[in-house]
Parts: structure tokens; C-alpha cells; sequence
């Protein structure tokens, strides 16, 4: 086998190997589940602001 069939069987090898792919999909679920609860959360906080100031002005007239 001369150097350049070696170098392709090899390369051939790197990109058939699943090794780690695993740890990488769950990697990026926890990712994008993360970005998706912190955009949840910054999108109810303005409410729940909104929610405690007319509990509060509501005591405060009490």
C-alpha cells in the first residue's frame, strides 16, 4: 500500500468513527434546553413584575 491509500483508508476510518458521538448530541440538547428556559424566563419575569407592583399598590391602599 503506498502513503497516499494509507492516508485515505485512514481518513476514511476518522470520519466512519462514532465514538463520542453520543456525549456530543446530549451535549447540545442540554444546550438548546437551557437557552430555551432562560428565553421562558425572561419572558415571564416582565409579568410576574407586573403581577407583585399591583399586589404591592393593592396592600399599600389597604
Amino acid at each position: 500500500m503506498n502513503m497516499l491509500s494509507m492516508l485515505a483508508l485512514k481518513a476514511q476510518l476518522i470520519l466512519n468513527n462514532e465514538e463520542g458521538q453520543d456525549l456530543i448530541e446530549y451535549a447540545l440538547l442540554v444546550g438548546f434546553i437551557s437557552l430555551a428556559a432562560v428565553a421562558a424566563i425572561s419572558g415571564i419575569s416582565a409579568e410576574v413584575s407586573a403581577i407583585y407592583t399591583a399586589i404591592a399598590s393593592q396592600l399599600a391602599t389597604a
